[in-house]
């Protein structure tokens, strides 16, 4: 005797060895014997052998017409063996019957299971609906098989050109668009990326980058609401000096400006001016939520996205020939040993009367310049001449202050590479240059002095021609900029402290390799910079953590001791550290952008410019045993094939491989070696924050493929980290 049974959802059949009232034992034509309790045994048999029967049964199972079984169907509950006789015959055969059973478990939408063995028809208002997401569902995977069949002969259906970003980066797995992709790569065994790009999915490289960039972080668009920009007070005083700014000539949120009182008194006044448009925007309302959704402004070649709208930013912005709102640090300073024995804070308007733009002037304005009042430059600026005594007092101070920090720090910062401006130029006038990445101290204060660029409406399209400039860091005027908001910065932290009033710190625990930078509400000492506590309050047009500290600097201006009771942020104030977590993750994203762009002009600048080989120093190994090396002259690190087992500073000359827009992938192989390797030394262990800007990464492609095989994701775009102490 045999049966046929369901077991977990499966229908088998076997020999019955033993059968008890409850249950009985049976023997699989596999050998196996299972337990099965009676309820699930369906039905008995002699003949013909099991095997035959499941596969007679999966046969009649095929011919029934679901349909037309429907209809025969009784209203009420029936079992599988009633719907054989009333379809085929009162004499349905055994594997009539069985076929029945497969059939009516299959077509859930027609029948309802009610029991083992039972079923219930399902109603006409129900069965019309699950037919309709049938064929709904028949229509999509058929879409979705068209989709991928075009992506395959290298055609990208326009449904998925228009869901490009989000299938690569944030996709619905359950979207047609996203299954067809998966399928094609499948197929053709490419990487997604790399699929798309050879379907004509990507019309420009450029746009490619930007409008990823776009999508993960303005994924509604770049403008502004309309908000009426607020007004300073009016009953600020004006303060009795002369300052002036010492910027890029494209920067246009100008944050800070210098005056110098006091000259050949023995005491001397530095004042350092930061605009003020904590003074006005308050805390909660739309003009402050705008700054805190975007909490930075973003920097790349040719364009800018700004963090407050422009309105805000011409009322507020140092600009020269008027008054301007300002929080002011004054600094006592001796003026024999250039030792600072006072400081004071107050809120003011001060006049401005020149803007001083360093790419025109760092060629004047040197070490010899200002030490010898005797050497005359041509061409040389009246506004400068004027303040030649001051700038000279300044580069004096900012280099006494330097070697006390580096004291601190326990060794030398290291200037010895040099900024790269980009400037882009089609039919139209050059649009600006970058912001400048590094790894001093000089980046940590890089709201003043900052080559931001120019806000032009319309953004570079990739066509434009591409300068590329150098600026070396540590220069004068650079020096004394950076040296004037560390002390800034450092003061209205320690200040803050004082006061018991929290801010938003920058700290550094050591200097040891691997010690990060972290944002916190404790005045902590920053390493790098070699300062007791560092707050960043200095770019409050274009940093939001920058104007919340102005906000809490105002409180102690106005409310001395008792500042902690009237900040807008309190003691242990979680939106403080809310605030904190979305700055770090939009400035690193902000940052990654930028660095990405800097590669991608780059790039260009080698193609336009027909450049094929290279002159590079090693710096570090890279992944898979490649070595890293960076270029001379240009804001570049890549790969080198034949580098291996050279120093760290060895100097070659590489043949440049092909260029990858999209990825910005760029490789390189060894010519030869320029140095001798007997001069050649390790510079020391290689410290990340330095050494791994502008190294490309990948680009992290959501699409999963990798369980049929092909690549989970494509080497992609330069994604360096914001590596600033």
């Amino acid at each position: 005797m045999h049966a046929l049974f369901e077991e977990s959802g499966k229908f088998l059949a076997g020999r019955i060895l033993s059968e008890a009232d409850t249950s009985a034992q049976i023997e699989l034509d596999s050998g196996k014997r299972v337990k099965v309790k009676a309820a699930h045994i369906l039905l008995k048999f002699d003949k013909p052998a099991p095997a035959e029967l499941m596969a007679q049964a999966q046969a009649v199972a095929q011919t029934i017409e679901l349909e037309l079984a429907w209809e025969f169907a009784s209203e009420e509950e029936f079992g599988f063996a009633d719907l054989a006789r009333d379809y085929f015959s009162d004499n349905a055969t055994l594997a009539q019957q069985a076929g029945a059973l497969f059939a009516l478990y299959e077509a859930p939408h027609y029948f309802r299971r009610a029991g083992k063995g039972r079923f219930k028809k399902a109603p006409a208002e129900i069965l019309q609906q699950a037919l309709a997401a049938i064929e709904k569902k028949k229509a999509v995977l058929q879409q979705i098989a068209d989709w991928a069949q075009q992506l395959g002969q290298g055609q990208c259906p326009a449904p998925i050109r228009d869901q490009l970003y989000k299938i690569l980066f944030r996709p619905d797995k359950n979207a047609p668009e996203y299954k067809a992709v998966v399928e094609a790569s499948r197929a053709t065994h490419l990487a997604p990326l790399h699929l798309l790009q050879q379907a004509g999915a990507i019309d420009s490289s450029y746009q490619f980058h930007w409008q990823r960039f776009l999508f993960d972080n303005f994924p509604k668009g770049t403008g502004f609401p309309a908000l009426q920009a607020p007004q300073p007070p009016a009953d600020l005083p004006l303060a009795n000096v002369q300052a002036y700014s010492i910027d890029d000539s494209q920067t246009t949120e100008i944050d800070d400006a210098l005056s110098v009182q006091g000259l050949g008194t023995g005491t001397v006044t530095l004042g350092i001016h930061i605009a003020a448009p904590g003074l006005a925007i308050v805390p909660g309302t739309p003009l402050d939520q705008l700054g805190r959704n975007r909490l930075s402004t973003v920097y790349m070649p040719g364009y800018k996205i700004t963090m407050l709208p422009d309105e805000v930013v011409q009322i507020y912005t140092l600009d020269a020939g008027r008054a301007n709102p300002a929080v002011s640090l004054y600094v006592t300073i001796d003026e024999a040993t250039l030792a600072i024995t006072a400081t004071e804070t107050r809120l003011e308007r001060v006049p401005v009367s020149v803007n001083l733009r360093h790419d025109q002037l760092d060629h004047i304005v040197t070490e010899a310049w200002l030490a010898d009042p005797s050497i005359q430059t041509e061409n040389t600026p009246q506004d400068l001449l004027d303040l030649r005594e001051q700038l000279s007092f300044l580069y004096r101070l900012a280099q006494s202050l330097k070697a006390q920090r580096e004291v601190v720090r326990g060794k030398p910062e290291n200037f010895n590479r040099p900024d790269y401006n980009f400037r882009l130029s089609a039919a139209r006038p050059p649009e600006g240059a970058n912001a400048p990445l590094g790894g001093s101290a000089a980046n940590e204060v890089a709201s003043v002095g900052a080559n931001t660029p120019r806000n032009h409406k319309a953004e570079p399209n990739g066509t434009e021609t591409v300068q590329i400039t150098t600026r070396q860091r540590g220069a004068p005027l650079d020096l004394i900029v950076a040296e004037a908001a560390i002390v800034a910065n450092s003061t209205w932290g320690n200040w803050m402290a004082e006061l018991g009033v929290p801010g938003i710190y920058r700290s550094q625990a050591s200097m040891a390799p691997g010690v990060k930078v972290r944002m916190g509400t404790k005045a902590l000492p920053h390493a790098g910079i070699g300062v007791k506590s560092y707050a960043w309050a200095t770019s409050p047009l274009r940093r939001y953590v920058d104007l919340v500290n102005q906000w809490q600097i105002i409180a102690c201006a106005r409310h001395g001791k008792t500042a902690a009771l009237a900040a807008p942020f309190k003691p242990k104030d979680a939106e403080l550290f809310s605030i904190i977590s979305s700055f770090d993750a939009a400035y690193s994203a902000y940052n990654g952008y930028q660095a990405g762009m800097e590669r991608f002009w780059t790039l260009q600048y080698l193609a336009q410019n027909g450049i094929t080989e290279l002159e590079a120093t090693v710096f570090k190994e890279g992944p898979g045993g490649s070595f890293l090396v960076r270029a001379d002259t240009l804001p570049l690190v890549f790969p080198v094939l034949g580098a291996q087992n050279l120093p760290r500073g060895a100097r070659l000359r590489v043949k440049l491989g092909e260029v990858d827009d999209i990825t910005l992938d760029l490789h390189g192989t060894l010519i030869e070696r320029l140095d001798d390797p007997q001069d050649a030394s390790d510079d020391g262990p290689v410290d990340d924050a330095e050494d791994d800007e502008a190294v490309a990464g990948p680009i992290a492609i959501a699409v999963d493929v990798s369980d049929a095989g092909a690549e989970n994701a494509a080497p992609g775009a330069a994604s360096a980290d914001n590596l600033a102490p």
